[in-house]
């Protein structure tokens, strides 16, 4: 059984008809969801209207929206708009970033905790929006990582994605969000059994998130320190984020977060080569 319930896909590195090929492969081989990264690159709820419109069965999210992009009311338009044009395909990731997503717009930096109960809280209140009158309920996740952001996820929206954490992070965010919200673990995996490949590849996957701050606080809290996210990463942060390994060292390595407390997997699929990523997205398939 495979506890694997959506693929990010960076969508801005892919021209438009080879992301609705990728997709559609996805489609077909049972995929529930495809995740879409907002990098400053397409605006994400266009192009996540972009998929909806040439796919039939999958499920497209925000993953994750930066709030700092678009106010409460923009974000409502666009999940409510997108979830009655696709019959309620369309899932709704939210989250704050990090200083650069405000600063670049010249907007002030609040406090994140009341940032996304405010955020979140407004999209589900009453807004001056009139339509559609009528839409399928769209699901709410919120990124978290710290326990206090953790905690206002299992407060306020459906469930919470973590990424790059241990199963010790994921057993202490299973309290916190509560027994009845949801829990993605987003996993980055590689299917290759030779380790310079596989950190090769990790360390590629990890690249823009080791000078973040938030990240290094949270890898501080695990055992690491700033040796471990210097120069490019070392071989045992890698080896503790990333899941690299055969079909069945990634399996293990997810069934560990299900034990510790997640609900399913949002698998990142990276790879030597193209061929590679697809062999591991098709192992791990529902189909």
């Amino acid at each position: 059984m495979s506890h694997v319930s959506g693929i990010m896909t960076v969508a801005d590195m892919m021209q438009p008809n080879d992301l609705i090929t990728h997709v559609r492969r996805l489609e077909a081989l049972g995929h529930q969801s495809v995740w879409l990264p907002d990098i400053f690159g397409r605006e994400i709820y266009v192009t996540a209207g972009f998929i909806l419109h040439h796919t039939t069965t999958i499920k497209v999210a925000s993953g994750i929206a930066h709030m700092y992009g678009r106010d409460a009311i923009c974000s409502a338009q666009a999940a409510r708009t997108l979830s009655e044009l696709s019959g309620g395909r369309f899932i709704q990731g939210l989250g704050v970033s990090n200083t650069l997503a405000s600063e670049m717009r010249g907007i002030a930096w609040e406090n994140p905790m009341q940032k996304t109960r405010q955020y979140v809280n407004a999209i589900r209140g009453p807004l001056p929006i009139h339509s559609p009158a009528v839409y399928p309920p769209v699901p709410i996740f919120i990124a978290a990582h710290g326990p206090k952001m953790l905690a206002v996820a299992g407060e306020v929206a459906d469930g919470a994605n973590t990424y790059m954490q241990t199963p010790e992070h994921t057993s202490q965010a299973r309290r916190l969000v509560g027994p009845d919200k949801i829990l993605n673990v987003v996993l980055p995996c590689c299917l290759t059994t030779d380790p310079t490949i596989g950190r090769a590849v990790g360390r590629a996957m990890v690249s823009i998130y080791l000078p973040l701050p938030a990240y290094q606080r949270q890898w501080a809290t695990q055992g690491f320190s700033e040796s471990d996210w210097t120069d490019g990463g070392s071989d045992r942060l890698v080896d503790t984020y990333v899941a690299w390994g055969s079909v069945q060292t990634i399996k293990t390595r997810m069934q560990e977060h299900i034990d510790a407390g997640a609900d399913s997997i949002i698998m990142a699929a990276g790879g030597s080569s193209p061929e590679n990523s697809w062999d591991l997205l098709e192992a791990l398939a529902p189909n």
